[in-house]
């Protein structure tokens, strides 16, 4: 059955393929890893780097120092799942110019051990008895060596946790528990390294003043892809559905791209509850079935024009079947063949930690309810490779349908993808640096002003194109004056971001309620998520931090919205994104911060949304939004009433509630709805 493939609506990402990002040092480092090779000495040092920068061999690096010359006894690599532990094996650095190699006796490679925990926790306290160097075990292995051995036997050695978005500040999570307390004795080294480090839910990651203690080397998405040598552009698209995705899926699969499809869990919306039958109705609808090939396992699909497809299926429960089909995509021998697999399904496999180059696409069916998730599921399409120009992520999600149960369940899942895609854009772009725009302002070494160079009349947009940085000049920006204040607008912006567009009101306000006022998300809902995000900041640090975050959403969304309306990305490289923040500030002539807060950063989803549903279904969410609209909350009111007294501060009067600027208006609101609870709580 032949089927036209769609165009998905999507963001669009080009960049410059400058080959920097993969070209190695005389020690044999990438920049990610010679940056973080430079914090080797940090007792804490947090590495925030995307899948396929090289995290693990930089960890190798940094650890090979502190066993040799920082005086550290032993190191214990602690990876979330079994099959990550292949990312720490033996490696021959001394090969590429480094001066030791990387070598793990295979006895203290306890994520290939045959049989259960208990027996890895033995080993694991055999180790630290013994005078070898390097062990690596799982998460839990860790945990449960943690209990057995208590924190003081792993005094003096170097904890290094991968992927350490797993780890969480909630009592329930042993293992955050438990480097609170390595953290507090103050006896070991720790290396964290994420490729995300905003989880899917509302924990933090650490606590604010155990992040504190860690020295953090952040190496951007931008970074990595603008300095990739073959891949220039990256795609991230949400399709909606009707009916059975079966149905549907070929629409956006090209059989032609290497292909990675995760089918939804059989728990969720999406599932028919079949996952067999999933997998077997995808594989008929490709072709015709030639069987299964006796070496690899994998299933064997001619198509109609006659290309035998050889598909990997990672669903299948058989044990034996699965793992045959594991080992052949872990082939080291076949790791740099394109022509070894074409397609992989998967449901709860191959996401965090997989390795396959030639991935051209990233399919998968239902909405994954973390960011992080996403995240992780997109780094496996954006590996470099030869002759691999473009990428792209696709999520198919079900359409809200008026008729069914869970459309409430629909809706949200259309929300968070648009957090989702608002965010990646955010996380996909260049890094901000906002400076106030004062008469001592100047350019900054490093930046390219443009054309016409650093104009001392007007706010400056500056781009360092060797480091992927805007400095960008904005008039009445507030600047942090702590040092945790200043490390979160230079480090944590797209933290702050993600739990902004991750708050389900905020969301809903800005794609629906036509009558809101910009402000009423940018300053009180951005205003209100960091004051819970960060408490320990006084009043004017989570200004700073607010106008910080609120600027760098905006000026991503105005820049790609002249982008897109004004530049082919295919063919501008990676120019069109800078040209647009250029542009937005060079039409304002004067940035300013009243003026960012006046932009609604959803209105661009929104569009998008309308593209990609049915007129029908957009109103069916908008319907469900508005019938559990809230009125003003007193939280709200109050906060209105102090942005009100700042009003008054500035202008010497406070807001009218006549006024015709919509803001000054809400702020009058919220002063006169703050009177009358005031009077009513007095006369009871």
């Amino acid at each position: 059955m032949n089927r036209e493939v769609k165009s998905v609506p999507s963001i669009s990402v080009a960049y410059a393929h400058t080959g920097n990002s993969t070209k190695a040092n005389e020690l044999g480092m990438r920049p990610m890893q010679e940056r973080a090779f430079d914090k080797r000495g940090e007792q804490y040092l947090l590495i925030k780097s995307p899948p396929a920068s090289g995290k693990s061999r930089a960890l190798m690096f940094v650890a090979l120092d502190k066993l040799r010359n920082q005086g550290l006894k032993q190191a214990i690599v602690v990876v979330p799942e079994k099959s990550i532990g292949s990312s720490f094996n033996d490696e021959p650095l001394t090969k590429y110019g480094f001066w030791a190699d990387w070598t793990v006796a295979p006895r203290w490679n306890l994520c290939n051990a045959p049989g259960a925990d208990g027996g890895k926790v033995n080993a694991l306290g055999a180790f630290l008895a013994s005078s070898d160097k390097v062990l690596v075990c799982t998460h839990a292995t860790f945990r449960f060596a943690v209990d057995k051995f208590g924190v003081e036997a792993f005094d003096n050695c170097l904890i290094a946790v991968d992927e350490f978005h797993h780890v969480s500040v909630h009592p329930d999570n042993k293992l955050g528990l438990h480097l609170g307390q390595f953290i507090g004795r103050d006896r070991v080294h720790i290396v964290a390294m994420t490729g995300s480090y905003f989880r899917g839910d509302a924990d933090a990651v650490l606590s604010p003043e155990d992040e504190a203690k860690f020295d953090t080397v952040t190496y951007t998405y931008y970074e990595q892809l603008n300095g990739y040598e073959y891949l220039k552009e990256l795609d991230i698209g949400y399709y909606f559905y009707s009916g059975s995705y079966a149905d549907d899926i070929l629409v956006v699969l090209d059989p032609a791209e290497k292909t990675i499809i995760h089918i939804p869990n059989v728990n969720s919306r999406e599932s028919t509850k079949d996952k067999v039958r999933e997998v077997e109705h995808i594989i008929e609808e490709l072709g015709e079935w030639q069987g299964a090939d006796p070496v690899t396992g994998f299933q064997l699909v001619k198509t109609t024009d006659g290309r035998v497809l050889k598909i990997a299926d990672l669903v299948d429960d058989d044990p034996a079947k699965r793992d045959r089909v594991s080992a052949a995509l872990k082939d080291p021998a076949q790791k740099n063949n394109r022509d070894h697999v074409d397609i992989i399904i998967a449901l709860g496999m191959a996401k965090e930690g997989f390795d396959w180059i030639w991935c051209e696409h990233a399919l998968t069916v239902g909405y994954r309810s973390s960011l992080t998730e996403i995240v992780q599921i997109i780094g496996r399409a954006t590996r470099d490779a030869p002759g691999k120009t473009r990428t792209r992520f696709t999520n198919l999600i079900a359409e809200p349908d008026a008729s069914e149960q869970a459309v409430t369940e629909a809706v949200n899942d259309t929300l968070k993808a648009i957090a989702a895609s608002l965010l990646m854009e955010q996380v996909l772009a260049p890094r901000f640096s906002f400076t106030p725009k004062n008469a001592g302002s100047g350019p900054v070494e490093g930046f390219d002003y443009g054309e016409k160079g650093y104009d001392p009349e007007q706010c400056n947009v500056g781009f360092d194109r060797q480091n992927g940085k805007f400095q960008i000049e904005i008039k009445g920006l507030v600047e942090p004056k702590s040092k945790e204040a200043a490390r979160i607008c230079n480090e944590d912006l797209n933290e702050v971001i993600a739990s902004f567009v991750q708050d389900k009101n905020t969301i809903e306000r800005g794609l629906f309620d036509r009558e809101l006022v910009p402000e009423e998300l940018t300053q009180l809902r951005m205003g209100k998520i960091i004051k819970d995000k960060y408490p320990d900041l006084d009043a004017e640090d989570q200004e700073a931090v607010r106008q910080h975050a609120v600027a760098a959403l905006n000026l991503t969304q105005k820049a790609k919205e002249i982008a897109l309306s004004s530049t082919d990305t295919a063919t501008a490289g990676n120019t069109a994104f800078i040209q647009g923040v250029r542009q937005f500030a060079m039409d304002v002539r004067e940035l300013d911060i009243d003026m960012i807060d006046r932009i609604n950063p959803f209105g661009e989803a929104y569009s998008i949304l309308a593209k990609t549903m049915s007129e029908e279904s957009l109103k069916q969410v908008a319907a469900i939004i508005t019938a559990r609209r809230v009125n003003l909350s007193l939280e709200d009111a109050r906060e209105l009433a102090k942005r009100a007294l700042a009003f008054k501060q500035e202008r010497g009067r406070l807001p009218s509630i006549t006024s015709a600027d919509a803001w000054e208006k809400r702020m009058a609101e919220g002063v006169a709805f703050l009177a009358r609870k005031t009077k009513e709580a007095a006369q009871q």
